[in-house]
């Protein structure tokens, strides 16, 4: 009869016991568990806490006592396993309670001792109120304290999956949350482009959170709680800290043993389990797995991979039918707030950092069709090789649906699949669970198009990189979207305009095309290959996924302004009551299907009624209330529940909207083409770019001399003869310009430029190169143009067309306005 000693009772632990039991029913099975619990639902912990699970005994899946009567296994809790000894084959124990040790011996041995959480080194640390979450205990201390009352705001440090989820659950009972988290972003396995959108989410929950902060220090405050000061300098106070930073692995007790251990102490094992003693396995947090897809050694302490391996331990163990273990690629979902958050296989980031060769695509196709209720946007980004095709990872982030794609590609990346098998993945369709072209589907055909030659795309992360001045940004997104905000120095032809404006484009320049999501960027960039525009590539991801991505989480509220709202006096419609309100149902709408529906219903409804709209665009939180000012009507209302966007409109007079206070941006309108005041205008513009403001200068008549190129340009039509004529009278660019006064003949203007090279005075030349670097706005005033027969093409680049609207726009944020 053969012994089985298994130290650690919990996932792997007592998956192993149970499989060995049906293996083998005369075997011996002993498992020492050094808590009081057994078999319990450790990720189910914070939603105890939560009261999402109102009973604790759901908790417990098995106790000692039922596990032996049901399996006839000798569960030990309060056993300690304190020493192995691989040459005697014995383990030494302690019970915790007597403090009596024993040796037990065994001919087979499973090492599951898991992990517990890191408790750093931080000054003040061991203040009562501070916490950690791994064990039944542990809840039900959280628990008592919570519903005693005693938490009102709460701390938690670290944002990964429990960090998140036990805010989540303490927000939901009431208590007031802050997130610290010392990386840049939170859910550090997934991209940032991608955690962006958690960032809104927290922001949509009205949950404070610092990223690339840290707790320096603790301190007990008067109130009986404690504060935080973090490493920037702020303070947090709270009566409930979290401390969620990690685990470490529970294997001090095998030091000295002769089993060894990796750099941070986790078990090292072959592909069956097994470490370098003879007879002992070991499974669970406390090892280090293989990733398949890089080859290397890690930890990834997850339940589902745990429970699995204690299964193959068993098997190798008892020599039933010898399995090997193929390794663990993370693949994890988690729920964030109303958000749900999947990753599975290799990630952009670690795929640059481990020097993996790796394209990706994103993607924003609804969770099931858009005509059937419910139906809500996907952020879905697929990893793939660019040398085989092959997938090899993916993350989608969503109100619904995310689950099911996140484990169609660990399948696919599991069976070796390529982006071209994705394309025919056949899967369960009908309305209210997906589209007859599912989203792995979508993601599929972009990966194909790209691999195929059929379109280019460019990341939100190379874009900031590049020369900006050196392309040609173009917004296909409608005139009211791109009202709404667009990428600084983007040109605005919509999509269905395009093909009678390709003219407009200056020659010779690439485009980088983009529209809210990328769908219409790809159908702008097949328009513009068919008319010989190759040099085009697409924004993967779109306006959405830059705005999230390139947003400091300190300035989100300006990309989804959720936490001024409330504040806002109720947006003035206290002083509008609404007499009607209509109802309309814009979910499932892709962009711009939501704004331009609103436009349709405010358009329709009398000044101070209103329209109380519904979309599922997690955009539109944002959009409405950017389309409200520019049109004057009045944001009354907004909320976001379970992805559904809830926006109450109520029409005004036609006017823009009373901002809740003036921005410090600059505005300038150069009307005059003189030199020294174009020198005036860049010199007053680089000042406030360096100073962080936003600058748009709005060029008029005269001041059009100025953007001129330098040199003639081929026009796509003539010019008639005024046009002509004028042309020859005005100079061509702001090499040619003069003094307003003493030019005296010319002169005068090649004085100064030398006084200014001497004075190592930049020429204008470079001012303006300087202020298109640093973001400002030049805009051409699109009616001087036409007057004056001047055309797009002739401008340098980097130059974008309006209207007054424009610049009135602009001109509303700014505290300073000025006409040159």
């Amino acid at each position: 009869m053969k012994k089985y000693v298994i130290i650690g009772g919990v996932a792997a632990g007592m998956s192993a016991a149970a499989r060995l039991r049906r293996l083998d029913e005369q075997a011996e099975i002993v498992v020492l568990e050094r808590g009081d619990y057994v078999s319990y639902a450790n990720c189910g912990l914070p939603y105890y806490i939560g009261d999402v699970i109102t009973e604790r005994s759901a908790l417990l899946l098995q106790t000692p006592a039922s596990f032996h009567q049901r399996f006839n296994v000798d569960v030990r809790t309060g056993s300690e396993a304190i020493a192995v000894d691989p040459t005697k084959r014995t383990v030494k124990v302690r019970e915790l309670k007597s403090g009596r040790e024993y040796d037990l011996s065994y001919d087979n041995l499973l090492l599951a001792p898991g992990g517990s959480p890191v408790k750093p080194a931080i000054a003040g640390a061991d203040h009562p109120a501070i916490h950690t979450l791994w064990t039944i205990p542990d809840t039900d201390r959280l628990r008592q304290m919570v519903d005693d009352g005693a938490v009102k705001r709460a701390l938690v440090v670290g944002a990964g999956f429990i960090g998140l989820e036990m805010a989540e659950n303490l927000h939901a009972r009431g208590i007031e949350v802050t997130v610290v988290e010392m990386a840049e972003q939170a859910l550090s396995v997934i991209d940032y482009e991608m955690a962006a959108v958690v960032h809104r989410e927290l922001l949509m929950k009205k949950v404070p959170f610092h990223l690339k902060d840290a707790v320096a220090s603790f301190a007990a405050n008067p109130e009986g709680g404690v504060t935080a000061t973090l490493a920037s300098g702020k303070a947090v106070a709270a009566d409930l800290v979290l401390l969620s930073i990690g685990v470490r692995p529970n294997t001090d007790f095998l030091k000295g043993s002769g089993i060894k251990l990796g750099e941070r102490g986790h078990i090292i094992v072959d592909d069956t389990l097994r470490t370098g003693s003879a007879g002992i396995y070991a499974a669970g947090d406390a090892i280090e797995v293989v990733n398949p897809l890089t080859g290397k050694q890690t930890a990834i302490p997850l339940a589902g991979p745990a429970n699995k391996q204690g299964r193959i331990a068993a098997d190798n163990m008892h020599g039933n039918r010898p399995r090997s273990y193929g390794g663990t690629m993370g693949t994890a979902i988690a729920k964030v707030f109303d958000l749900d958050v999947g990753v599975t296989g290799l990630t952009e980031k670690l795929c640059r950092a481990e020097g993996i060769a790796c394209q990706s695509v994103i993607v924003h196709p609804n969770d099931h069709a858009g005509y059937y209720p419910g139906a809500a946007p996907l952020t879905f980004k697929l990893i793939f090789s660019p040398k085989d095709r092959r997938v090899l990872g993916a993350q989608c982030v969503g109100y619904g649906g995310v689950d099911k794609r996140i484990d169609v590609i660990a399948a696919a990346i599991k069976g070796k699949m390529t982006v071209d098998d994705l394309t025919e993945i056949e899967h369960a369709y009908a309305p209210p669970y997906s589209s007859a072209k599912d989203p792995v589907n979508m993601a599929g055909f972009a990966a194909q198009n790209i691999l195929d030659g059929l379109l280019q795309v460019i990341g939100w992360r190379a874009l900031q990189q590049i020369d900006r001045t050196k392309v040609t940004l173009l917004d296909v997104r409608t005139v009211e979207e791109f009202k709404g905000g667009s990428i600084a120095g983007a040109i605005n032809i919509p999509l269905d305009e395009l093909r009678a404006r390709i003219g407009e484009l200056p020659p010779q320049k690439p485009v980088i095309v983009f529209c809210k999501v990328g769908l219409r960027g790809y159908l702008a960039c097949r328009i513009l290959s068919a008319a010989g525009i190759t040099d085009c590539c697409n924004l993967s991801g779109g306006y959405d996924t830059w705005c999230l991505a390139t947003t400091s989480s300190d300035e989100l509220d300006t990309v989804c302004p959720v936490a001024s709202i409330k504040d806002r006096k109720a947006m003035e419609a206290s002083s509008v009551p609404a007499r009607r309100v209509v109802e309309v149902n814009a979910c499932g709408l892709q962009c711009p299907g939501p704004i331009m529906r609103l436009k349709k219903e405010i358009d329709a409804i009398s000044p101070g009624e209103a329209v109380a709209i519904s979309a599922s665009d997690a955009g539109f939180y944002k959009d409405a209330e950017s389309w409200a000012n520019s049109t004057g009507n009045i944001l009354a209302e907004i909320t976001a529940e379970k992805g559904i966007i809830r926006a109450v409109i109520v029409k005004g007079n036609g006017l823009p909207a009373p901002l809740p206070g003036r921005g410090n941006d600059k505005t300038i309108v150069v009307f005059s083409g003189d030199l020294d005041k174009a020198l005036a205008s860049f010199v007053i513009a680089n000042g406030a770019l360096a100073m962080g403001r936003k600058v748009t200068m709005f060029f008029t008549f005269w001041g059009l001399n100025v953007l001129r190129r330098h040199e003639p340009v081929a026009l796509a039509t003539g010019k008639n003869l005024i046009e002509k004529a004028f042309e020859l009278m005005m100079p061509r660019g702001s090499r040619k310009l003069s003094l307003s006064r003493m030019s005296m003949g010319g002169m005068g203007d090649a004085l100064i430029k030398g006084i200014m090279k001497n004075k190592n005075v930049p020429a204008l030349e470079e001012m303006i190169e300087l202020a298109l670097a640093g973001g400002a706005r030049l805009v051409a005033c699109q009616m001087s143009m036409d007057l004056m027969g001047i055309r797009h093409e002739e401008l340098i680049d980097g130059v974008e067309l309006g209207g007054v609207a424009a610049y009135l726009e602009a001109s509303e944020k700014a505290d300073a306005n000025l006409f040159i």
